[in-house]
């Protein structure tokens, strides 16, 4: 066994959710001890740095109950299972902001907290959007607008914006830093 592999030895799920399912692994690192690991199984998600014609992004703006507050984000959303990933971003920048995009380029993906969960999130640019008309999940309350990337930029910097995904597909897409 390498050295900084972990064998499973047994897995049971402990929780099964509509979003997640949770088990509770045995496993033998690779000095032999044994130890449990409980992980959150999720399907994923994918995340969406839609930039207008002008340079304005889009961003959402909607309560997030787990941290109990409004939250500033780039368009994204959850995988169905099976489902691909860009098909999911294109129905997401839809359902959330009305837009449609012609171009689509991959910015790769991110593992959210690979400490205890297996969640990916797929990033994505969106170009050439052409409105249609924004239609949101059921239950789902959010606005959208846009502004311009030194904004965006400002806003990350002064902690408005603290979403990781958000600011992981901007570094990305942009290489954010103090120079541009």
């Amino acid at each position: 066994m390498e050295r900084f592999e972990e064998k499973t030895l047994s897995s049971k799920t402990v929780y099964q959710g509509r979003i997640f399912d949770i088990t509770d692994d045995e496993i033998v690192l690779s000095d032999g001890l044994k130890r449990h690991r409980e992980i959150i199984h999720h399907p994923g998600g994918v995340v969406i740095l839609a930039l207008k014609d002008n340079g304005n992004i889009l961003l959402v703006k909607q309560y997030r109950y787990a941290v109990k507050s409004v939250q500033t984000e780039l368009p994204a959303g959850r995988l169905e299972k099976g489902e691909d990933p860009l098909l999911a971003a294109q129905r997401e920048l839809r359902e959330e902001t009305g837009y449609i995009a012609q171009n689509w380029e991959s910015l790769g993906y991110i593992f959210t907290t690979f400490g205890i969960c297996d969640e990916k999130l797929y990033l994505f640019k969106a170009t050439g959007l052409v409105f249609d008309k924004p239609d949101p999940d059921e239950g789902e309350i959010l606005d959208y607008f846009e502004l311009p990337l030194s904004d965006v930029h400002n806003l990350v910097k002064n902690g408005t914006i603290n979403d990781a995904k958000t600011i992981c597909a901007l570094m990305r897409a942009f290489k954010l830093n103090d120079k541009n």
